[in-house]
């Protein structure tokens, strides 16, 4: 049997035995830490860096609560709760609704999940009076990542999405000059723009490793209207530690 044979079959047997294995929950404990590298990119404003110390606090049924602060910060951590599925739920119009689901156990190459939702008057952006979002999440496949804590075969997660928004009606006016026979005369002038309706995409991405109970990279990008990039955060993994 020729190398190139035998290499095609070692890959064939391995990708049959890994990639067509069905990847359960974690099982979380309190103290499981994870530190992140976190990077936000804001359109051509710049980036800036951070390293950030996740620790699990506390299970109660199907919900966690994850405590996070910035490594070696006195502060106390800000909390914030997820499913067991590392799903963020918040209120949107008076409900409870899932609005990011990285992962959806039992997981399996190839499955799908969707998530989407419409808010009115959005925290996140005032100069929105509404906001779709619609994404679709699949199970893309397993590869090999390289990230600060070292390299993985990670099970790769993709979403794919839209956001439409209905832009808020908005008072403008300034001030232009006018020469007159006198001299120069300040004009007031004052308008408005009314509602309309704009929409974009959003990617996202993020490579999960059963051992680490949690995925160690991370990118979710957003798309204005025109298909630039607007807003860009990537979490990398520093460093896992398992509770005790």
């Amino acid at each position: 049997m020729s190398r190139r044979l035998l290499l095609s079959v070692m890959l064939s047997v391995f990708c049959g035995s890994v990639c067509a294995q069905t990847i359960d929950a974690p099982q979380l404990k309190a103290g499981d830490t994870w530190v992140y590298s976190d990077t936000v990119q804001k359109g051509t404003r710049g980036w800036n860096n951070s390293t950030m110390v996740s620790t699990l606090e506390e299970i109660e049924g199907d919900r966690i609560l994850i405590g996070t602060k910035r490594q070696g910060s006195t502060q106390p951590p800000s909390e914030q709760t997820f499913g067991l599925d590392w799903s963020r739920s918040r209120d949107v119009d008076g409900k409870q609704t899932v609005v990011n689901q990285p992962l959806d156990f039992p997981m399996k190459i190839g499955k799908k999940w969707e998530i989407g939702y419409t808010e009115a008057n959005p925290p996140s952006n005032k100069a929105h009076s509404s906001e779709t979002i619609h994404e679709i999440y699949r199970v893309a496949g397993w590869e090999d990542i390289q990230v600060p804590a070292g390299k993985f075969k990670a099970v790769k997660i993709e979403a794919e999405g839209q956001w439409t928004a209905v832009m808020a009606r908005a008072a403008v006016g300034g001030t232009r000059t006018v020469a007159t026979a006198g001299g120069v005369t300040a004009v007031s002038q004052a308008g408005r723009i009314d509602p309309r309706t704009v929409s974009g995409r959003l990617y996202k991405a993020f490579w999960y490793v059963p051992a680490d109970k949690r995925f160690v990279k991370a990118v979710e990008e957003y798309y204005n209207a025109n298909d630039v990039l607007s807003e860009r955060y990537t979490e990398e993994l520093v460093s896992f530690k398992p509770g005790a």
